[in-house]
């Protein structure tokens, strides 16, 4: 029973539409470093919810500094990641997966570790959240209950990455392009407004 309410519980969490989800899903439509992508999310998401177990999460909350850099550090990201989503809608031509060179590696994963690690959110659910209520089920079984989340997290972010692929008619247009761009411009800026705001 930990490891499904683990699963189900983590998987709540991930699924809803975020700044990293968006990432994920248009690095797989474009087919491009697609598994280190996902590894990189769930692979720091099995650290996060690890440490959260391990008490992180008590401890992050009573530090305001830490706390103030996540808040302004991760709203800078995505504001800059909205211009640059805002950039690519305003040139159609540009934003079709065929049309372009591949970015480099590098500067994908540093990109998914900005998502994943200047959001304060994902300390808020993984270390705080998922890592208390672990930490509730008792000691025999807390890791249980973390093995759970974790393959939560992996079956999401593998499903999202992979899965996407199956949606590449539909964005063989561009405007479908400029449709995704200019969502993920919206919520990275709406998501930034909130940090700022909260």
């Amino acid at each position: 029973m930990p490891l499904l309410a683990g699963f189900a519980t983590a998987l709540s969490l991930i699924v809803a539409i975020g700044a990293q989800n968006a990432f994920v899903l248009r690095q797989g439509l474009r087919r491009e470093h697609v598994l280190p992508v996902v590894l990189t999310c769930a692979l720091s998401d099995a650290l996060l919810i690890s440490s959260g177990i391990l008490g992180l999460g008590a401890l992050l909350t009573r530090n305001e500094i830490a706390l103030s850099i996540a808040k302004y550090g991760g709203a800078a990201f995505l504001y800059a990641y909205a211009l640059l989503a805002a950039k690519r809608a305003f040139k159609p031509g540009s934003i079709i997966p065929a049309d372009h060179a591949p970015a480099a590696l590098r500067s994908v994963v540093v990109a998914c570790l900005g998502f994943t690690y200047l959001n304060p959110h994902v300390y808020l659910d993984t270390v705080v959240l998922l890592g208390s209520l672990a930490n509730q089920q008792g000691t025999n079984t807390r890791w249980l209950y973390g093995l759970g989340a974790v393959t939560a997290s992996f079956t999401w972010f593998f499903s999202l990455g992979f899965f996407a692929r199956k949606l590449s008619p539909m964005f063989a247009r561009p405007r479908a392009w400029q449709l995704l761009d200019t969502t993920i411009a919206l919520l990275m800026t709406s998501l930034a407004t909130w940090l700022l705001l909260a």
